[in-house]
């Protein structure tokens, strides 16, 4: 398999209904995504435990997809940010939907300190010109998010995880007495930009699809 796989991640402790996981749903099914790759990109809503990231994640990993991208939920922040590395750390601080906290403070023992993605930029860009006022992002944090992206960098493929607020809970009427588009609407329209950052680098180095 060489398409383009999603990820976003099922509910955890202190987001019992993941808007990441519908994002990614949602963006893997847009009509306009399937014109941009030539075919439906794979899709996969990780359980937000540490034992996903082997029982789910490295398998789809084995599959080596041509690009990934990922999505997580970041509910302090106000905009969608686009992660320009994960880092080799671990909190033991934050549970996760198991009530598991990591059993060691690296991800990977013997890996190097940080992992950066080099897509990251052109993704942002690209991100910025469909409207999207995404964010650089330095921290992917110390929780799934980050261990998930360390672990999907290392393979070499075009990857970036984009991590985006909580949606807000009410339609606000627009001037007219319109509704406003769904966040997550406007936010699949523009990852869908993001994703043909990532078949365009991928088909660079070998044949995507």
């Amino acid at each position: 398999m060489s398409r383009l796989l999603v990820t976003g991640f099922g509910p955890f402790p202190t987001v019992p209904d993941n808007p990441s996981g519908r994002l990614a749903r949602r963006l893997a099914a847009l009509p306009r995504l399937r014109r941009i790759l030539g075919e439906a990109p794979d899709c996969l809503v990780l359980d937000t435990r540490y034992a996903a990231l082997e029982a789910q994640l490295a398998p789809a990993l084995a599959a080596k997809p041509g690009a990934v991208l990922m999505i997580g939920v970041a509910a302090r922040r106000r905009r969608v940010c686009v992660e320009t590395r994960a880092i080799n750390r671990v909190s033991r601080l934050f549970p996760d939907a198991d009530g598991t906290v990591g059993r060691r403070l690296s991800v990977q023992p013997d890996g190097p300190a940080l992992r950066p993605s080099p897509a990251a930029a052109q993704v942002r860009r690209a991100m910025r010109r469909a409207g999207l006022d995404a964010a650089a992002s330095r921290d992917a944090g110390r929780y799934l998010c980050n261990a998930s992206y360390y672990r999907v960098l290392a393979e070499g493929c075009p990857a970036v995880f984009l991590h985006i607020p909580m949606p807000p809970r009410t339609k606000r009427p627009q001037a007219g007495g319109g509704r406003r588009r769904p966040a997550l609407d406007l936010w699949a329209e523009a990852f869908a930009e993001a994703a043909r950052v990532l078949a365009l680098r991928s088909r660079m180095t070998r044949p995507f699809g």
